[in-house]
């Protein structure tokens, strides 16, 4: 079945698996099945519209509307909603049931939907089961990390996006397994790994480019198993260490980004990066089954279009998640089984939700908001008996069935963030004209308490910095706004005789995002065998890409 997207236009297809997904996951009542319809918006719109709801990265100094405390949080002063500290969120100090509310059958779903959702308290920032980590964002399991958004299992981490089961990293992104590691992008098991990419179990080293259990190596690409190498050529380790220190002074840093992307582009490249796979398409998959387009997964199944995930299994359009999800449709940042156009149950794992927002720990709940202490058989925050609840649902999606809501993920438009501070603004960046257009919010920010005192010049040398360097303010070459560089930052860096940024954790993070692939494969040719392949390199790019067999004879 081919359909034209709602939105873009675009033609997609929905296949005979897809409707037997689409079959599964379809509630049943009484005995009665109420099929969810199949996608009126492609795959590309569909994560677009979720992501919108999402802000990921930006954090605001705000005063709880329980107690008053001021606290760091997502959602800026001016936002009209109750935010409470997490502390007060999970407390008995207040209850989610107290702004239960009956449905109106007159009126849309979504209009409903959005006065209790912006009635109800949410927690100022979505973080579990973790300390010191206040300055964070999707924070699970972590001690004493300070600006790192997608948090998982980490200690002593800063200014990253997406680290998981790592220690002591700075300016990481897309990165697993590491320790000692700084400005690293889609890096895994890695060890004093600084400045590079795509790499597997690399340590001591420097600037490199997909490289395999490499050891003090610089400037290096496609490398498998080298030792004491500079931009691919082999030196003793006297001449090595020699060499290597004068390549990091700070004031030689444009030569060698120069040097290192000239052999960059003279070398071929990995089509696509997927390991311990079976039947998978995608990028960045390691140990799954059965995946389409599926991108940023580890150690999942049975799956489609989904991202940035772990212990996926029978999930479609499902992003955000490094908790583990079964049968979920349409869902982002919830752990848990059978959750539909579900939001945010980022704690603990919740079961049969539909249409909820900010619930944990909860089961056969619809259209809910922030319930957290093991409810059940909930409608708009209001409680029901079993069998009530069976007879409401129904109706309600019968309802949504007339007003063509039902199917659909809540509108983009609803979200109580502006476009700019979601992530689909990285994503899908759009104009502040363009976003209005579309009826989007747009933040305003705040600059009236901006330093605009003396600028402070770096040191080239990183023996040079002394530790006044704590108290300053810097200002940022890229964006002119204000930085500081924190105590933690300037041990690491002096440990690994590396020169300090020049450049603010923002611009930091969409450099390194600049690195990344597009989620999204092309149809290309092998450059040397000539076999068709997909890849996230676009036709017009000047890379060469080798398909996995040539790429491998090649390299080994």
């Amino acid at each position: 079945m081919n359909k034209s997207c709602t939105k873009c236009a675009q033609q997609f297809e929905i296949t005979d698996e897809d409707l037997k997904f689409y079959d599964k996951v379809s509630p049943v009542f009484g005995g009665k099945k109420y099929p969810i319809p199949p996608p009126t918006l492609c795959s590309e719109c569909r994560l677009w519209r979720k992501l919108a709801w999402r802000n990921f990265m930006n954090l605001y100094n705000r005063k709880s509307d329980l107690t008053g405390k001021q606290f760091i949080s997502i959602f800026s002063q001016d936002k009209p909603l109750k935010v409470y500290t997490l502390q007060e969120w999970w407390s008995d100090a207040w209850s989610p049931l107290d702004y239960g509310r009956d449905y109106d059958f007159s009126r849309p779903f979504f209009d409903q939907f959005i006065e209790l959702h912006d009635a109800v308290p949410r927690p100022g920032t979505t973080v579990s089961q973790s300390e010191n980590c206040e300055y964070t964002n999707a924070t699970y399991s972590s001690k004493n990390c300070y600006l790192v958004f997608g948090c998982v299992d980490n200690e002593n981490c800063y200014f990253s996006h997406i680290l998981w089961y790592s220690k002591n990293c700075f300016d990481m992104l897309y990165s697993y397994r590491c320790e000692l590691c700084s400005e690293c992008v889609d890096c895994n098991k890695c060890y004093m790994l600084h400045h590079s990419r795509e790499c597997y179990n690399c340590s001591n080293s420097y600037y490199l480019f997909d490289c395999r259990n490499c050891k003090n190596c610089f400037g290096c690409v496609n490398l498998a198993n080298r030792e004491y190498c500079i931009f691919n050529k082999e030196y003793d380790r006297e001449d090595y260490e020699k060499l290597v220190e004068e390549y990091l002074d700070s004031s030689k840093q444009a030569q060698t980004r120069e040097a290192f992307e000239k052999l960059y582009y003279s070398l071929p490249k990995r089509a696509i990066h997927i390991t311990n796979c079976e039947n998978v398409t995608g990028n960045h998959i390691d140990n799954s089954k059965n995946l389409e387009n599926c991108f940023d997964m580890l150690d999942s199944e049975d799956s489609k279009n989904c991202f940035t995930a772990n212990k996926f299994k029978d999930c479609y359009d499902c992003v955000h998640n490094g908790g583990g999800l079964e049968l979920g449709y349409e869902t982002f940042a919830s752990v848990g089984y059978n959750l539909i156009f579900n939001r945010d149950s980022f704690s603990a794992p919740s079961s049969n939700l539909i249409y909820c927002s900010d619930c944990n720990i909860v089961s056969n709940c619809f259209g809910c908001v922030g319930l957290h202490n093991k409810e059940k058989y909930c409608v708009f925050n209001k409680q029901y008996s079993k069998e009530e609840y069976e007879i409401l649902v129904p109706k309600i999606i019968g309802h949504m069935q007339k007003t063509g809501e039902y199917g659909e993920f809540f509108p983009a438009h609803l979200s109580p963030f502006g476009y700019n501070e979601s992530i689909a603004y990285e994503y899908f960046p759009l104009t502040r004209e363009e976003a209005t257009k579309r009826k989007l919010k747009w933040h305003e920010e705040d600059k009236t308490n901006q330093y605009d005192g003396p600028k402070t010049a770096l040191p080239a040398k990183m023996k040079d910095v002394k530790d006044e360097i704590l108290k300053q303010i810097l200002y940022c070459g890229e964006c002119g706004k204000n930085y500081r560089i924190i105590k933690q930052e300037l041990e690491f860096h002096r440990q690994c005789n590396l020169p300090l940024p020049e450049k603010c954790s923002v611009c930091r993070h969409k450099k390194r995002m600049k690195w990344r692939n597009p989620r999204k494969l092309w149809d290309r040719k092998c450059a040397k065998c000539k076999v068709d392949i997909q890849t996230t390199y676009s036709p017009e790019r000047p890379e060469k890409v080798y398909c996995e067999k040539c790429y491998l004879k090649e390299v080994y």
